[in-house]
């Protein structure tokens, strides 16, 4: 079965469209669909809706149009914390201003994408818990991919089982890491992942934990994390080797204690994850090296 795109859906206010949101939209792995305040919703539930207020705020929020339940971003054209606090209030994600904020725009719908993405996933094998599901994409008759797909089976049957997968670049560790999930007690549940390599080391810890409202600048929502995102299902880690060894501890403090607590939050919040992980690196040599944790190696 094809995959289908998750949809980002824009309502533009005002005349001000960015021509670049599109190339934005398909780069963050979604496809843009847009709309003005008075047209219909497109027939597919969105993962994320942008309103393109541009110059015409007040406007937009006094005929803002039914959004639904998905993560909406308001879309002004200066910095004003009167009409950020008013679009939050009105239930707004966040308030960004463009093209100054355009990277956490991106970022913020990578996240939502992979989210509504997992969330399809996890709806379309949930019929297949317990099963092969997934396994038969892997297609190979060498007897160590065979003995490979033997070991992840069984370790799929376990619900908390942390797995780390490891081998070169391009060898299938994420396919691997998406069938031991839908073979597993947790397939009608979430299949988060994120590429730790991909991601600025400052920004990793808020992807990762979430992050409270005012707890750096820009930071004018709060917002989850991956892990609560991944709450009930699995939360996959690729290239953990590139984590921060300062993360690394925060990482297996949560492992350990069940626990999170977003960035400038006071509280913790309890997670049920299993963490899958995947790298290209020889860990047991960066332990070594004292650039991976031990603990967290043979955690």
């Amino acid at each position: 079965m094809p995959e289908r795109i998750p949809l980002v859906e824009a309502v533009v206010i005002s005349d001000s469209f960015h021509e670049s949101l599109t190339d934005l939209v398909n780069d963050a792995g979604g496809r843009l669909s847009t709309r003005t305040a008075e047209g219909g919703a497109a027939a597919d539930i969105p993962a994320a809706v942008i309103v393109m207020a541009g110059g015409r705020e007040g406007e937009a929020l006094a005929q803002l149009p039914t959004l639904g339940d998905a993560p909406w971003y308001f879309i002004g054209s200066t910095v004003d914390h009167r009409i950020a606090a008013a679009a939050i209030r009105a239930g707004a994600a966040d308030y960004l201003v463009l093209p100054e904020d355009i990277d956490v725009l991106r970022r913020s719908l990578e996240r939502d994408i992979r989210a509504a993405r997992a969330k399809a996933d996890a709806a379309a094998f949930a019929a297949a818990e317990g099963s092969d599901a997934g396994f038969s994409a892997i297609v190979g008759e060498s007897p160590e991919l065979k003995a490979v797909l033997a070991q992840a089976k069984r370790v799929a049957g376990h619900r908390d089982v942390t797995v780390l997968l490891g081998g070169e670049t391009g060898t299938g560790k994420e396919l691997l890491a998406r069938a031991i999930h839908y073979a597993s007690p947790r397939a009608a549940q979430p299949f988060v992942e994120v590429n730790c390599a991909a991601i600025p080391a400052n920004l990793l810890e808020s992807e990762l934990f979430g992050h409270e409202r005012g707890s750096f600048t820009g930071a004018v929502a709060a917002k989850p994390g991956l892990f609560e995102q991944a709450h009930g299902g699995t939360l996959f880690l690729d290239e953990i080797g590139h984590m921060p060894l300062d993360l690394q501890a925060k990482l297996l403090r949560a492992l350990e204690s069940r626990e999170i607590r977003r960035v400038g939050g006071t509280s913790t919040k309890k997670v049920d994850i299993r963490l899958l992980a995947a790298t290209h690196l020889d860990l047991a040599r960066a332990v070594g090296d004292k650039q991976f944790r031990e603990d967290l190696f043979y955690r």
